[in-house]
């Protein structure tokens, strides 16, 4: 006799006039970059989380839960298993050996610990060797790929700037990440509005205390 077979909870989202062209086009960009996951599974577990914790889920509220969660992980975790350092898609080259640094680059990754967000800012330099520079949208692009996993952000921290060491080879490299971890504000010691600052830095920022110095004060003139 043939076992029955499970009902399946995950069910894709459907197009709706809600949904205006632009949003439909992003969305169907970025599957193409999602690691295929087992989407089911995802649903079948944040069916047990609600069961678990005492909610009916066939109440009509709850009733595509765990398929939006299912894609709304899909989203947060593309990342895993990719290198961030192909991000760097061009090189130009430039004669200058001069700071280019970007501030604020906004990030929300999740907590492997706790599975709830971190969200802040990356600010992102790096002194060019031999004038070899890359756009600036791939460094925020190396920032949103290392933050699309689950994540600590001393090691985001520590990925973002291997990154640009491996495909650039710059003369050095400053990375200074400031984010507020849900973590900490909404359950345990519930401390909101703390901030966790690290930092990384590679060659000349390194060995050269004055660089270093440069960098940061650039970084703090917010």
């Amino acid at each position: 006799m043939t076992p029955p077979t499970q009902t399946s909870l995950f069910r894709p989202a459907s197009d709706s006039a809600t949904r205006d062209a632009s949003a439909l086009s992003a969305s169907r960009a970025k599957d193409s970059l999602i690691k295929e996951m087992d989407l089911e599974k995802i649903a079948q577990g944040v069916r047990l989380i609600l069961e678990g914790i005492g909610e009916d889920v066939n109440r009509e509220g709850l009733l595509e839960t765990p398929s939006r969660v299912a894609r709304m992980y899909s989203e947060l975790c593309y990342g895993i298993g990719r290198n961030p350092s192909q991000e760097i898609t061009c090189i130009f080259s430039e004669q200058t050996d001069e700071l280019v640094l970007v501030r604020d680059i906004a990030f929300a990754s999740i907590c492997e610990h706790h599975l709830v967000p971190f969200i802040g800012v990356a600010h992102v330099g790096y002194i060019p060797n031999e004038g070899r520079i890359t756009g600036l949208s791939k460094l925020a692009r190396v920032v949103e790929l290392t933050s699309k996993r689950p994540q600590v952000q001393e090691r985001m921290t520590t990925q973002i700037a291997d990154a640009l060491m491996q495909q650039l080879d710059p003369c050095g490299v400053a990375v200074v990440l400031e984010a507020e971890h849900l973590c900490m504000s909404i359950r345990g010691i519930k401390k909101p509005g703390s901030k966790t600052v690290t930092s990384a830095v590679r060659g000349v920022f390194q060995s050269n205390q004055a660089s270093r110095a440069e960098v940061m004060s650039l970084i703090r003139r917010a």
